[in-house]
């Protein structure tokens, strides 16, 4: 997809009439074949790239294993965008370069958190990033990820998400992604008061995609989902071989996983 056309289509895409449901990817194959089971765009999971590389995430350590992927994602016929931790630099300027590289390249959009190893990001230097790579990048659409519901001790708030989201907004964020708020009347509270479209993350035996279409959520993400069930699926195999059980996992034939690469060769 060209790199104009990509931007434009993820941007509509959080203003349709249904809520973009995004899978995230870890590599090409498993990108490609959520393109061809006709997914409308492909996320990133920071948590499967760093992993597949043997690196921890949120660490600021997979600068290297992230773009090479999003080179590689990048040819597929949908938007990618790619989750870059915190930005994986240390100073706000490289990190809104390397978000208009990404951009050059034909990303769509990127996922930034406020999440730190030692706690929240203070909410001005936040900022200060967002507006950064909003200037510096101007067509990506800037996810702009509140961890407030994941990395504060006492019993999450949805006003402390809500002054830090409507921050970013401000600041320059398209999107604002607020994981692990549950309740519906917090998503609504959230999705009333924001002037940008809220994503939040998909709970196994939460809040179902219609349910949260209803009260409003334009985006929903997978995260590390798929990532953690194909380790376990590729786990629970071996096992089963192992011992002697009925295999219950599907599989790809060698073929199928064949053709995503073929026409890379």
């Amino acid at each position: 997809m060209k790199r104009t056309e990509a931007s434009r289509v993820f941007h509509a895409l959080h203003h349709g009439t249904v809520p973009l449901l995004l899978p995230n990817a870890w590599d090409h194959s498993s990108g490609a074949a959520l393109v061809a089971a006709g997914f409308a765009a492909v996320g990133t999971t920071s948590l499967g790239v760093a992993a597949s590389v043997g690196l921890p995430d949120g660490r600021g350590v997979s600068l290297t294993a992230t773009t090479a992927l999003a080179r590689l994602l990048v040819e597929l016929p949908v938007p990618v965008t790619v989750d870059i931790e915190a930005g994986l630099h240390d100073d706000p300027t490289a990190v809104a370069q390397w978000a208009a590289e990404l951009a050059a390249l034909g990303i769509a959009g990127v996922n930034v958190e406020d999440g730190r190893p030692d706690g929240l990001a203070d909410v001005d230097s936040q900022c200060e990033l967002i507006a950064e790579i909003a200037a510096r990048a101007p067509a990506l659409f800037l996810n702009a990820r509140v961890d407030t519901h994941w990395l504060v001790a006492e019993p999450p708030s949805v006003q402390a998400a809500l002054v830090r989201a409507r921050r970013y907004a401000a600041a320059g964020a398209d999107g604002v992604f607020v994981p692990g708020i549950t309740e519906p009347a917090d998503v609504a509270v959230l999705v009333e008061a924001l002037p940008v479209p809220l994503n939040v993350l998909f709970q196994p035996g939460g809040l179902g995609v219609d349910r949260l279409a209803e009260l409003g959520v334009r985006r929903i993400s997978t995260g590390s989902l798929l990532f953690r069930t194909a380790v376990a699926a590729a786990v629970d195999t071996a096992v089963a071989l192992r011992e002697g059980a009925p295999i219950a996992s599907a599989a790809y034939s060698y073929a199928e996983i064949t053709r995503f690469a073929e026409h890379r060769a």
